[in-house]
């Protein structure tokens, strides 16, 4: 699906020969719908605004991210085809599996980070635990009996993290995506799972799920009444999906700067934070060098839970 071909190109795309001076593709590792894919949209319309030249969204869904992942590095390195990727395909997928076929910290150059957005603990409207603080006595008095579902790697890890900080053994059940963990917490069939803000939200308007905590620093402007971990008793666990645009490692030095300016300075417009606090998420205005960083970051994190955890390496 094209986004918004343009009517008047930006003054550095004036030249027939200035980059970009074609289409560029968004490929995306998940369906429609999800914030990943919502960020490659709502950036890739910003970006056809700035250049005069329209932006595909590409959507790659399956295969761990590695469909998504293959095309990108399988493309021309010269710019036009740009990787939005997470947290699962861009730092969780190197602490889970034993041969992965991409190295995200070297196979990608870093352009901009685009938004994070704080996990939410839920269970099941119908569930006797008035605080975290209930629930984590549930589950330290049940060891090994308490589940929670997973619709990816990101959100296993989630999991698992939170059973080291909160000192309790929680059992993982997969699903085959986000919606699908959700909506068993809803009905029963699992205990808990930590999920996306936008996600849950109509779920809980409708009472079929009730949020513990937002694993987040602050309070989010979606959910006002919703402690953060800290002020639900249980400090230090701070998780989030985020969103990230990269580029295959090869291509040009100055094509990859020029998208880096780009992202960079949509990032960093106030419509751009408004668009996310409407989403219940946060803009993230960090360039190549910081997004670099953080990514490196997160991928000892999670290498380090998965090895506390003795997740089996996929």
């Amino acid at each position: 699906m094209a986004l918004g071909a343009a009517a008047t190109p930006a003054a550095f795309a004036a030249s027939a020969d200035a980059f970009p001076s074609r289409p560029i593709k968004f490929v995306v590792p998940f369906g429609p719908g999800s914030g990943t894919d919502t960020s490659a949209r709502y950036f890739g319309k910003k970006l056809s605004e700035l250049t005069g030249h329209p932006v595909v969204v590409e959507n790659k869904a399956g295969g761990n991210g590695f469909i998504a992942v293959q095309q990108v590095l399988n493309a021309p390195a010269d710019g036009y085809t740009v990787f939005v990727g997470s947290n699962s395909t861009l730092a969780v997928n190197a602490a889970l599996f034993k041969v992965l076929p991409y190295d995200p910290l070297v196979d990608f150059a870093p352009l901009s980070m685009m938004m994070r957005s704080p996990a939410m603990l839920v269970v099941p409207g119908n569930a006797p635990y008035k605080s975290l603080t209930e629930f984590i006595a549930n589950a330290k008095s049940h060891p090994g009996k308490v589940n929670f579902g997973a619709g990816s790697a990101g959100y296993q890890l989630m999991g698992e993290l939170f059973n080291d900080v909160a000192k309790v053994q929680t059992v993982h059940v997969p699903f085959k995506g986000a919606s699908e963990a959700i909506t068993s917490v809803a009905s029963g069939v699992v205990d808990y799972a930590f999920a996306e803000v936008t996600a849950v939200q109509e779920l809980v308007k409708g009472k079929r799920l009730k949020v513990l905590g937002v694993a987040s620093n602050q309070r989010v402007a979606a959910s006002p009444n919703v402690p953060t971990m800290a002020e639900a008793g249980l400090p230090g666990l701070e998780v989030y999906t985020w969103v990230g645009a990269m580029v295959s490692a090869k291509t040009p030095a100055a094509e990859t700067a020029k998208l880096a300016s780009l992202l960079t300075q949509i990032a960093n417009l106030p419509e751009t934070k408004a668009f996310y606090e409407r989403l219940g998420a946060t803009a993230m205005t960090g360039g190549p060098e910081e997004m670099r960083k953080f990514q490196a970051n997160e991928v000892q994190l999670w290498k380090r839970i998965a090895r506390q955890a003795k997740v089996e390496l996929q």
